[in-house]
């Protein structure tokens, strides 16, 4: 399913055409990959936090949340190394989650000094809403390229991703 038709008329969401440009003709602009990861990341970021927000999540909290739905109970530190997270930005997040009833922290069976962090059955629920959401996005995003392609396009970016260089841990102030 399309976004655009399904969110057509609600006030605040905008459709892809007004968030994208077309590619531009000149291959010295085109052809660096930061360029056009860019634009890329900025029309299915748009579309997604609009998205999220008519379910009450912002991308960062639906990002922890999949996480979450994934593992069975983690270690709040854990979570935070392993999202690319400050430790105190991660704080924040679960927070949130937890004042909405979608997860829950407590103290480690056996080891007092860690939190563990889990999912709630109502946070389940919203994260299946979610995915469906964020699916559409990427299929409206991504409308230019066929199953293979996609998948393609997966194995190509984790494979980029794991060798690109440390960086600082992601921090509130960024934004979403």
């Amino acid at each position: 399913m399309i976004l655009s038709s399904q969110y057509s008329g609600l006030p605040g969401i905008a459709s892809l055409r007004d968030v994208t440009t077309r590619l531009s003709p000149d291959v010295e602009v085109a052809e660096f990959a930061g360029q056009l990861f860019f634009r890329l990341w900025r029309a299915s970021n748009t579309r997604t936090s609009e998205a999220l927000k008519t379910i009450g999540l912002t991308p960062a909290l639906f990002g922890l949340l999949n996480v979450l739905g994934a593992r069975d109970g983690t270690i709040q530190q854990q979570l935070s190394a392993d999202m690319g997270i400050d430790p105190s930005a991660m704080v924040n997040l679960i927070d949130e989650l937890e004042r909405e009833g979608l997860a829950e922290r407590r103290r480690r069976q056996g080891d007092r000094r860690a939190w563990e962090v889990r999912i709630t059955a109502k946070g389940r629920r919203r994260l299946q809403r979610a995915r469906r959401l964020a699916q559409d996005v990427e299929d409206e995003v991504l409308g230019g390229l066929n199953a293979d392609e996609r998948g393609q396009l997966l194995t190509l970016l984790r494979r980029a991703l794991v060798s690109t260089p440390p960086q600082p841990p992601w921090r509130s102030e960024e934004g979403d």
